[in-house]
This record gives C-alpha cells, structure tokens and sequence, in this order.
C-alpha cells in the first residue's frame, strides 16, 4: 500500500503577492501539509468547490483536515454577530460544513484544526463564544495579532486526544473564538490550563473525529497528526 492521501481544506484569497504576480489564490499556510506528510502520508489541497461535490472529493481520501481560518459565519449557529466577530466566508464554510458532513457519512478519519475544530462543532449543532476574553477575563489564547502564542493544554484521560498526547503539553495557539455548546455527542478531549477552555473535542468510539483548538501544524509535534494518519490504516 502507499501512504495514505489527506485531503486538507484550503481557502480564496482575492488578492495574493508572489515573485511578480499579485492574482487571487487559493491558499493554504505550507505547515499544513508539512506536517501531513512528516506524519507519513500524501497531502492534497481542497479549495471551495461546490458543495455538492464534498462527497465525490471525500470518497478519494483516506482522512480530511479542516483547516484553521476565519470566524465561522455566527448564522450558523443561530447568534447574533457580535461586532467583533470577522465578516463571514459564506462560500468556505458551505464547503467546509459539506466535507464535514460527507466524512462524518463516510466514517473517513476527520481532524478539524482551530476553525476547523469550531465548525465540526457547529455542524454537529454546537454553538461557538463569539469573543472569549468576555468570558475567561484575559486574551491569553492570542495575544497579539498575526503572532501566535502558546499556553498548555491538559487532555482528558481515557480519550483518543489522551492516547496521542497523555501528558499536559504547552501548544501553538491563535483565536478569540471557542467552543460553547458542544453538539452532537461530541465530548470535550483537552481544556486549557489557564482558564478550562475546550482544547479538543471528539465522537468516542466508532471512526477517528478530532478537533484540536490550538495549531499542531505550527510545531514540530505531529502526534496529533500522527494519530490521524494512523487511524487511515488501522
């Protein structure tokens, strides 16, 4: 067999510079496939597309990764915006929320990152803190802007986030947002501790679904990432 292929979600930027052309792109921060593979697999990039087509592409895969980003749409948890909260990416989170929903159907391994992580919330019926210095009384999950910081995360024993890293690990960190109702049958997996934060969530048992708050692909730490890739082969 060969390595497994991880489809990871990527994102339309209207206006990119690079060498001497400055073009609309879809994008996508190199560590995210970097990261993939140093954990031993293939990475491919997904762009919006139509939703429609979120089965078709997720049928090719062997795993998917939702990746970090912008603010999730608050419409899609029923919220008012808090002024805050960033515009919306109406056409990433249609196909993002549709790649969820294919992998889910599937049972194709899923690991959501950051964003990624809040949107498997929300698409399981979750809701989301719009703005988390209002409720934990500091900005310590991102402390100044386009930097990211780091704080420790303490897994929750008997999980699978615990069986890739059992210990209390500091982490690579950059939001304002975070889980509020968790959805679904979706248990909280990691919490930060500063201030008890959701840090992971996941479906026990049955098909590898993971989400990470902080950004493993930031690191040189790819348990994370590992336990994803493992659960493509096992």
């Amino acid at each position: 067999m060969g390595r497994p292929l991880i489809g990871i979600s990527t994102y339309w930027e209207s206006s990119a510079r690079y060498r001497v052309w400055q073009l609309p792109a879809a994008l996508l921060p190199a560590s995210y496939p970097r990261i993939v593979q140093a954990a031993g697999a293939l990475a491919v990039m997904l762009p919006p597309d139509d939703p429609a087509a979120a089965k078709e592409a997720v049928e090719r895969l062997d795993g998917l990764v939702i990746a970090g980003g912008e603010d999730v749409d608050p419409q899609r948890y029923g919220a008012e915006r808090d002024p805050r909260t960033g515009p919306p990416a109406v056409e990433r989170d249609a196909w993002e929320l549709a790649l969820i929903e294919a992998a889910l159907g599937a049972g194709t391994p899923l690991l959501g990152i950051c964003r990624g992580m809040q949107l498997l919330n929300v698409a399981l019926g979750g809701t989301l803190v719009q703005h988390l210095p209002d409720e934990v009384g500091h900005a310590g999950h991102a402390e100044v802007a386009g930097v990211f910081g780091s704080h420790r995360v303490v897994p929750v024993a008997g999980t699978r986030l615990a069986a890739a890293v059992p210990e209390p690990v500091d982490v690579p960190t950059y939001h304002h947002q975070a889980v509020g109702r968790l959805g679904g049958a979706l248990i909280a997996s990691a919490h930060a501790a500063c201030d008890g934060t959701v840090e992971a969530v996941e479906l026990p048992g049955g098909p590898f679904v993971l989400g990470v708050q902080w950004h493993p692909e930031m690191s040189d730490d790819s348990r994370v990432l590992g336990a994803l890739v493992a659960a493509t082969v096992g």
